[in-house]
Order: structure tokens, then C-alpha cells, then sequence
């Protein structure tokens, strides 16, 4: 870890020696089962189990991100530009023209060579979110970056429709198995009660895993009502044999269609604490994309968005000024 990073951050020069110290001239051994192998010098990278190797990988990779990409983007919300989403050593450039991905890549990749590191091709992908996605012609190296329908973000499947159909099927996909593993509990003996209140914790939990960002179309919400309806099904052991209409299947249960009612107040509690923070969070909620928007040969009605399921019950608005009075009360 270079010194002029860690200098800029603030940290004082004892502590800076201190890690310089640590990383220099390292060498490991690998132990195998006819005992160590010789020492080989490391010439670059972190500690592996050391607590300060993620604090120094982040300070190293936020400066190279941000020498790199000044200047460059032009996806902007709420008047801000973003330049890259960041996890751990994930990394995500949003840009709404091709062109100016490419240049954000180019010097990407100029400046990491600076710093010592290389963006891995194979594990470089591009996707493009719209209603009718086109491939993308990126290119690193004289190779083109593979064009995907989807990929994995934090647990979460983002398509390139930008729907969320997939990712409930998946999160569906998940949860029956794990009903499945505790099937001998939720059919036993016990208290009809106790036996709905462990699916709706430990199967339920699953499938509504990250609801909270769900924009719900009415094929979404029949994918859900049917999983709960599945659910009851098997705990009480009725076959598809047996000819029992769903409603009665509720009143066995002493249900009600309530799995849509909970995906609600999941978003108004998340978005309650969003709108309590000053952060990125909440200028994506609130923001708006600037730029132009083809609308030439579009029929329908527009796309749901995330904040409707707002409008159908207190409304927006009403969640906004609740969160602001709790912020002027707790100060």
C-alpha cells in the first residue's frame, strides 16, 4: 500500500509506517500433507484474514476509482452523477450511451494499470436495461465484453427488462426447499397457530427476501398467492387429488390472501429509514433520470414504479412527513 493514499486519508505517519511495515517483504509458505513448501515472496495484494486488509482494499480501489472515472459519466439522478455502485470488490459502471462506457472502461483500465492491478475480462460483463435491449459492443483489449440478460447483485437478479419476475421466481425457487426440510415440523401435531407462525418465519423470510425493491405487476403477485396457497397445501397435506379450491384451503388455515399485504409495510418501514439519512438512497428514491426519453411508437400505459404501492394506500407524501416528524422528535 502506497503512503500517499493513506497520508491523504488522514492517518497519522506512526500508523502509516506501521503498515508499510507490516507489508513489506512479505513472504508465505503453503502447508501440504508431506509438510511446507519453500517461501515465495508477495509482491502485491492484502493480508488474507488480516482485520486492516478490507479497510486498505477499499481505500486503494476508492481512489483508483475516483482518479479514474472524474469527469466521465453521464447518468445523473437527482442532479448527481453516478459513476460506479460499489460492494466489497464488486463493481458496477452505470452510463446511458455506449460511447461513454467505453471511455469510462478505457481509463478504467489505464489508471488500474497505474496502480498495479488488471480488469479480468472473463469476469466482465455488460447489460444494457431497457424495454427493448440491444447488445452492447464494448470492447477491453481488442475483446468484447460478453452481453448478459441478467446477472446477481447482492443477492438480487437484476434482468435487463428491469422487471422483478425473475427474481421472485427465484426467491420462490428458494423458499420451497427450505419448506420442504422442515416439512416433518410444519405437517406434525402441533398447534395450527405455532405451525403457521414457523412457515411464515422460516419459509416466508426467504421468498420475501429484499421485497422491500419490488416493483409488483399482476403476474408477480399471482406467483406469490400461488406460493402461499402452496404452502398451506403441504402443511395440511392436501393433494391436488383431492379437489380443494384454494378459498376452502384458507379457511382450513384460517387464512386470509395477506402475503401482498406484508410486501407494504416492508417497503414503508425501509423506506422510512431511508428517508431519515442524507445518502444515495434516497436521491435514487426521490430522483429523478435526467435526460431525454424516446417515446416515439410506445403504447400503454407507463410502467409501475417502485413508490406506487404508496399512492394506494396513505400515500407517499404522508410516509415523508411521518419520517421527518420522528427525526425532529428524536433531536
Amino acid at each position: 500500500m502506497s503512503s500517499p493514499f493513506l497520508k491523504e486519508t488522514g492517518i497519522d505517519w506512526r500508523e502509516r509506517r506501521l503498515i508499510s511495515n507490516l507489508y513489506m517483504v512479505q513472504s508465505v509458505k503453503v502447508r501440504l500433507n508431506r509438510g511446507e513448501t519453500r517461501s515465495v515472496k508477495i509482491g502485491r495484494g492484502v493480508r488474507q484474514g488480516c482485520c486492516l486488509s478490507p479497510i486498505l482494499f477499499n481505500v486503494y480501489s476508492e481512489y483508483l476509482t475516483k482518479e479514474a472515472l472524474e469527469g466521465l459519466g453521464d447518468f445523473k439522478i437527482g442532479g448527481q452523477i453516478i459513476h460506479p455502485v460499489k460492494y466489497a470488490y464488486d463493481l458496477v459502471l452505470l452510463a446511458k450511451e455506449e460511447k461513454v462506457l467505453q471511455d469510462m472502461i478505457d481509463k478504467l483500465i489505464e489508471i488500474g494499470r497505474c496502480y498495479g492491478m488488471e480488469m479480468n475480462v472473463e469476469k466482465t460483463k455488460v447489460m444494457r436495461i431497457s424495454r427493448q435491449p440491444l447488445p452492447v459492443k464494448i470492447m477491453i483489449d481488442q475483446k468484447q465484453l460478453e452481453n448478459v440478460e441478467s446477472f446477481k447483485y447482492l443477492g438480487s437478479i437484476l434482468t435487463n427488462d428491469g422487471r422483478c419476475t425473475c427474481e421472485i421466481k427465484c426467491r420462490i425457487a428458494m423458499a420451497k426447499p427450505a419448506f420442504n426440510n422442515k416439512r416433518t415440523l410444519f405437517t406434525s401435531t402441533l398447534d395450527l397457530e405455532m405451525r403457521k407462525k414457523l412457515v411464515k418465519c422460516y419459509v416466508w423470510s426467504i421468498a420475501l427476501h429484499g421485497a422491500e425493491t419490488w416493483t409488483l405487476r399482476a403476474v408477480d403477485r399471482k406467483h406469490l398467492e400461488n406460493f402461499k396457497v402452496w404452502c398451506w397445501r403441504r402443511m395440511e397435506k392436501i393433494s391436488w387429488t383431492d379437489h380443494v379450491i384454494n378459498e376452502d384451503v384458507l379457511l382450513r388455515v384460517k387464512e386470509q390472501r395477506n402475503i401482498l399485504h406484508q410486501i407494504p409495510k416492508r417497503k414503508a418501514n425501509w423506506i422510512g429509514h431511508i428517508l431519515r439519512r442524507n445518502c444515495l438512497l434516497q436521491r435514487v428514491t426521490e430522483g429523478k433520470t435526467q435526460g431525454g426519453i424516446e417515446v416515439t411508437g410506445r403504447q400503454g400505459r407507463r410502467r409501475r414504479k417502485l413508490l406506487d404501492d404508496f399512492k394506494e394506500r396513505r400515500g407517499y407524501s404522508h410516509l415523508k412527513e411521518e419520517a421527518l416528524d420522528r427525526i425532529s422528535n428524536t433531536r
